[in-house]
């Protein structure tokens, strides 16, 4: 399936096979991809994460963003979508890591990086097992960098509460032109 649908296909089995870790049926849309980059200061940029990256929707808009000196790690449970992204994605500056947003800090350190300076999740926090939003959320903050930023995109605002127990000043933003509309949050630390 996924030879004969490429991306499309990728994303889909993805969704069939583990419909509670996969946000959503189809990528987020363009609009919601630049709107949720905006804030992010790419000169000062050295380490960015994402988890969930699916079939890497937010990879390329990134890394052609990101500094030539920069790093990108992506973070999913899902097995199939991190081989599609090792076949497809060959830039030097990008590691892709079978494993669980949780463990964030082990999984930088492990990668030679002291602190992420931003950490992107489109996550559906809201159908998460218990206890595993919260220590996302916990271990995120902890791992960022002062001035840096958790970018967090959703189709519900549950993922800002799981925020505003680390983030004190929370942006938040909608996305209308996407499927399904979109919550938008950047909780910056201070």
């Amino acid at each position: 399936m996924s030879k004969l649908l490429g991306q499309w296909g990728v994303f889909f089995r993805g969704f069939l096979e583990h419909p509670k870790m996969v946000g959503s049926i189809i990528p987020s849309s363009r609009f919601t991809i630049r709107k949720m980059l905006g804030p992010v200061k790419w000169d000062e940029c050295k380490l960015f994460v994402e988890y969930g990256p699916g079939v890497g929707t937010f990879c390329e808009p990134v890394l052609e963003k990101l500094r030539a000196d920069g790093a990108m790690i992506v973070i999913d449970t899902n097995p199939l979508f991190i081989d599609y992204l090792n076949r497809t994605i060959t830039d030097s500056r990008f590691t892709a890591v079978h494993g669980s947003a949780a463990d964030v800090e082990k999984i930088v350190r492990d990668n030679g990086h002291e602190h992420a300076d931003y950490v992107l999740s489109g996550l559906p926090f809201s159908t998460l097992p218990d206890g595993v939003g919260p220590a996302i959320a916990a271990a995120t903050h902890r791992i960022i960098r002062p001035g840096g930023a958790f970018l967090v995109y959703q189709f519900s605002a549950k993922a800002r509460d799981f925020m505003a127990k680390h983030f004190t000043r929370i942006d938040s933003g909608f996305e209308f032109w996407n499927i399904l509309p979109c919550q938008l949050f950047w909780g910056w630390k201070e």
